[in-house]
């Protein structure tokens, strides 16, 4: 029962964080020590239904019942305190980074154990560079724009599924973030339906490559998602604190990485 609890509130931490732009779903999900769980729940989906329904049951609900009560405050207080919240998340990502290296089980150090996370790093960055709006408009129901918006679904998938990468900027990267909030605001359903199937697809997809990777290279696989997340921290990083923030801005630090801390005690201590 209380890793069930812990399930709904790693949920909830990860539903009201991801729609933040520059903070990735999968960054805190792996974090928060329940990506694997994730990827394995959607990847046996259909050999193990039963268990994966009720993990991945819990877990949507903690994850929409935080966009829902949680994303508006967060954002609120982006907006009116920035930098103290970007330190704050930051150290999240720092405090987290111990978990990850465990996993990657490393016994020496090495010249791979440097050039994998540099990889990863170099692919989240390089996301920064790609054109905004390279998937154009939407213009009505044909099969050349039908395939667009499954191709973005599919990347958005990717998106999601990879620590490190944010779904909201990728979304502003290929040019669909205000077309889909439009979409949900009128409810198209053509429009919603065929980006779902891509990303659904996508879903499937990366979870399988990567249930596959975890368990036949579990550790360059680890060590190239740890790229990923140092390198998601680059993009978010707010710059040097001044004024009042000077002195709020390490105490936002201190805390994120506490917060992690404490619940991994919490959590292994089950």
């Amino acid at each position: 029962m209380q890793n069930k609890l812990f399930t709904l509130l790693k949920g909830f931490i990860i539903g009201g964080t991801m729609l933040v732009p520059g903070v990735s779903g999968g960054s805190m999900a792996m974090i928060l020590g329940i990506y694997e769980d994730l990827i394995t729940a959607v990847s046996r989906f259909f050999k193990q239904k039963t268990k994966s329904i009720i993990f991945l049951g819990i877990f949507c609900i903690g994850a929409f019942s935080g966009m829902a009560l949680f994303a508006k405050s967060l954002l609120k207080l982006l907006n009116t305190y920035n930098m103290p919240m970007m330190y704050l998340f930051i150290g999240c990502i720092v405090g987290g980074i111990p978990m990850i290296i465990k996993s990657c089980q490393l016994e020496r150090l090495s010249v791979s154990t440097a050039i994998y996370p540099i990889i990863g790093a170099v692919i989240v960055l390089s996301i920064t560079l790609i054109p905004h709006g390279i998937f154009g408009t939407f213009n009505g129901f044909t099969f050349q724009s039908a395939l667009i918006l499954f191709i973005a679904g599919f990347f958005a998938a990717i998106a999601l599924i990879l620590p490190g990468i944010s779904v909201s900027f990728v979304l502003l990267v290929l040019g669909i973030y205000e077309q889909l909030i439009k979409a949900f605001n009128d409810f198209n359903i053509i429009y919603l339906g065929i980006i779902g199937a891509g990303l659904v697809f996508g879903i499937i997809s990366t979870t399988k490559i990567l249930e596959y990777a975890m368990n036949k290279h579990k550790r360059p696989t680890y060590l190239i998602i740890l790229g990923f997340i140092i390198g998601s921290v680059i993009p978010v990083f707010p710059g040097a604190p001044h004024g009042i923030d000077i002195f709020i801005c390490p105490i936002a630090l201190i805390i994120g990485i506490a917060l992690i801390q404490l619940l991994f005690k919490l959590d292994s201590s089950q």
